[in-house]
């Protein structure tokens, strides 16, 4: 199963990577694709949303931070309206 998680970048200066990966994974594991970014302390916010869109339709599942994050940034208007996602 695929899950849609935030990677942690930085030492010092947190960032995180918004990316698709295996459940099985560790949280610095190897990620099957970027899908965008989230940085805290600028709250600055990228996210590829076709990227994002083909992972749902797939069955992957964000968590709640990325759910919250993708849900302010509008991701979940663009789903067609008989798809139905279900979320942790």
């Amino acid at each position: 199963m695929v899950k849609l998680r935030l990677k942690r970048c930085g030492r010092k200066q947190r960032i995180y990577r918004i990316v698709a990966i295996d459940v099985r994974s560790r949280r610095e594991g190897r990620d099957l694709r970027k899908v965008g970014f989230y940085d805290p302390i600028k709250n600055q916010i990228y996210l590829n949303v076709p990227a994002i869109l083909y992972f749902l339709e797939k069955g992957a599942q964000p968590t709640g931070t990325v759910h919250d994050i993708s849900k302010r940034a509008g991701v979940f208007t663009e789903l067609r309206p008989n798809q139905q996602i279900k979320f942790n």
